[in-house]
């Protein structure tokens, strides 16, 4: 059985020991690599020959691997999660590249999104966010089973459309502006189409736009950036909805 086919990469990773020191770009060689690598794989493999060689070996974030959490955070050439449509950096393959390629890694770039070390930044403001609002706590008595819940479908497809957010930062990162408001939004959105979020529904939108506002980001200036780096695809029609939201909540 043939082995298979490698290629060497030019890796220019930003490495920073902290968030009061000055980061930097730095160069390594990751050799070795297949097609068959993610991307965080790939990582992996510099890091070994890091270690080995006494070095300190890349500081990045990862959980799932799957394309479920998003912890991944990575900015690859200039685009979060390395712009493959719908993709989370672990689930970006190194097929995508080729032979002598120069990659450029960095930390998510957003002001609320302070970096913490090399590749991993403090994404808190977003569970802030969630805090003032994010969740429903009115009485609704014992569990019912979800079937008999009268919700209309369209509503529920809306809702769930919404709820895909996994909260990775990649909307914020991509924005000009560092705007969080397609997180903000998602999250408004899903509990707004469902009758189990109408009780708090004014109170949670100020709470969570003005808590938003309070974390750092930017406002929403209409680059669309964030649908385009979305891994989940949330479309922007949520954050229509939250201003529609957000102007009802001022008259209640």
């Amino acid at each position: 059985m043939s082995e298979h086919k490698t290629m060497t990469l030019t890796l220019n990773v930003w490495r920073q020991k902290g968030p009061n020191d000055p980061g930097k770009f730095e160069t390594y060689t990751a050799k070795g690599i297949t097609e068959h690598h993610s991307f965080l794989e790939m990582i992996d493999v510099v890091n070994e020959d890091l270690i080995k060689s006494g070095k300190e070996p890349i500081v990045f974030d990862h959980d799932c691997r799957e394309g479920i959490c998003g912890m991944c955070s990575q900015v690859i050439n200039g685009v979060p999660h390395g712009g493959q449509e719908r993709t989370t950096v672990c689930q970006l393959h190194m097929r995508k590249f080729k032979d002598g390629d120069t990659i450029f890694i960095e930390p998510w770039r957003a002001t609320a999104f302070p970096i913490i070390k090399d590749l991993v930044v403090d994404r808190s403001a977003y569970d802030t966010i969630i805090q003032a609002g994010g969740y429903t706590s009115c009485h609704t008595g014992g569990v019912p089973d979800g079937n008999t819940l009268p919700i209309p479908k369209q509503d529920a497809d809306y809702a769930m459309d919404a709820a895909e957010c996994i909260g990775c930062g990649a909307c914020a990162a991509a924005c000009p502006n560092s705007s969080a408001m397609l997180f903000t939004s998602a999250k408004v959105a899903q509990l707004a189409a469902l009758p189990q979020g109408q009780v708090e529904a004014a109170a949670r939108v100020k709470n969570m736009v003005e808590t938003m506002q309070a974390c750092g980001f930017g406002n929403c200036s209409n680059h669309y950036e964030c649908q385009a780096a979305c891994p989940k695809g949330i479309d922007v029609k949520f954050i229509a909805r939250l201003n529609r939201e957000y102007l009802k909540a001022q008259f209640k």
